[in-house]
């Protein structure tokens, strides 16, 4: 049986209706979004998060593992978009914590990478902070070709729908949403999505 695997990150209602598709035709589908940096993909450390049936995930496991050190069976078809949708939503919104944090910093004359070493020797300490916070927002750096503002809106759109699916109203991401709406409309779409530092700091 043919097997198709998912390695983005995709609309779960998509996800889910693509897996009946390829069922209805004898095929096998399952959702496998991977999280972590460049580096990680480099280094073959990534953390994949799956979503497919007991066996379907048995025979994907081994080959994930050619590239990934975490691999999270997550449930059944789209429970992997769920979970990698989720992650990035807390990234964002962390991420513009982190902005906000050294926008503040700045005006108030407390030196940002000072406050960011600071921050990551006590409960304010993430992943997002020691990457997204250290080697961008502090030195500014916001490359082209990097996870862009675009990409980032894109994949939080997934997650306003799953709340929106369950009715639930959750502000936090609705307002990063605006956040990384407006640094679109500034002209910052392209740009490696921590670029909200700058439109966050005015400058």
């Amino acid at each position: 049986r043919h097997l198709i695997v998912d390695l983005g990150t995709s609309a779960v209602d998509l996800t889910r209706s693509l897996a009946e598709r390829f069922a209805a035709k004898g095929a096998r589908y399952a959702d496998a979004p991977i999280a972590r940096t460049r580096q990680a993909a480099e280094a073959g450390t990534l953390s994949v998060m799956v979503g497919a049936d007991a066996d379907t995930f048995a025979t994907l496991q081994p080959l994930i593992a050619s590239f990934a050190t975490d691999i999270t069976h997550c449930g059944t078809v789209g429970a992997g978009q769920v979970v990698k949708i989720l992650n990035n939503m807390v990234l964002f919104e962390t991420v513009n914590a982190l902005a906000e944090a050294v926008a503040v910093a700045k005006h108030n004359g407390v030196d940002p990478k000072l406050l960011l070493d600071t921050l990551s020797k006590g409960s304010a300490d993430s992943f997002a902070l020691r990457n997204h916070g250290m080697k961008a927002i502090v030195p500014g750096n916001f490359p082209e070709r990097a996870f862009s503002t675009e990409y980032a809106l894109k994949d939080l759109s997934y997650a306003l729908e799953l709340a929106a699916d369950a009715g639930l109203k959750i502000r936090g991401a609705e307002l990063i949403g605006t956040v990384l709406q407006e640094a679109i409309d500034a002209g910052s779409g392209d740009n490696y999505f921590p670029v909200i530092a700058r439109h966050i700091a005015g400058r």
